[in-house]
């Protein structure tokens, strides 16, 4: 059954919109493929007749919308309304001289990459000669001294603040310790 109402919101750029039921229902989903080829694009507020279908989603959408005067749709269903093409874009000559910049480019890089894997790879028997390193000694160890006349250096006493659990040697809680001896 066919019913009435008008197009109350289109998107020409994704090509559907809403109609809004003459009857009161809830607006209805329309693709620009339900209108007839003829007549050019949809305009919000045009007056339609349609038929509501079933949409992609499942939910009520109209579907074979004529415009007033207009001839009716084919059995099969409306043909979409065909935009324009926009015109195609104009050549840019330097484009293709980019490209073969950039494949240069690509390839002089590869090879220079190539060159050096390979001459590190001959460089792979010859054995690079063993160094020492000599383990660091930690200068401090927790060793349970926790106040300030127990430490012999202001050095000494940060170590043991960062450090070691329980340390009483930062009164005023700013962040150094034994400023009265060694830290002033």
């Amino acid at each position: 059954m066919r019913e009435h109402g008008h197009l109350s919101e289109w998107n020409e750029d994704r090509g559907y919109g809403f109609i809004a039921p003459a009857s009161g229902r809830a607006k209805l989903f329309v693709h620009v493929s339900a209108f007839p080829r003829q007549g050019g694009p949809p305009s919000v507020g045009e007056i339609l007749s349609f038929e509501v279908g079933e949409g992609r989603d499942g939910r009520a959408a109209a579907k074979r919308v004529q415009r007033p005067g207009g001839a009716k749709p084919p059995m099969g269903g409306a043909r979409p309304f065909s935009r324009p093409s926009p015109p195609p874009r104009p050549a840019v000559p330097w484009t293709g001289g980019l490209v073969l910049a950039a494949v240069a480019v690509v390839a002089v890089l590869g090879l220079r990459e190539a060159t050096r894997a390979g001459s590190a790879a001959g460089n792979a028997a010859t054995p690079l000669p063993a160094t020492r390193v000599a383990p660091v000694a930690p200068r401090f160890s927790c060793d349970g001294r926790t106040e300030c006349p127990e430490m012999r250096s202001c050095a000494e006493a940060r170590h043991f603040l960062r450090h070691c659990p329980g340390v009483r040697m930062d009164g005023d809680g700013d962040g150094i310790p034994c400023e009265q001896q060694w830290c002033r």
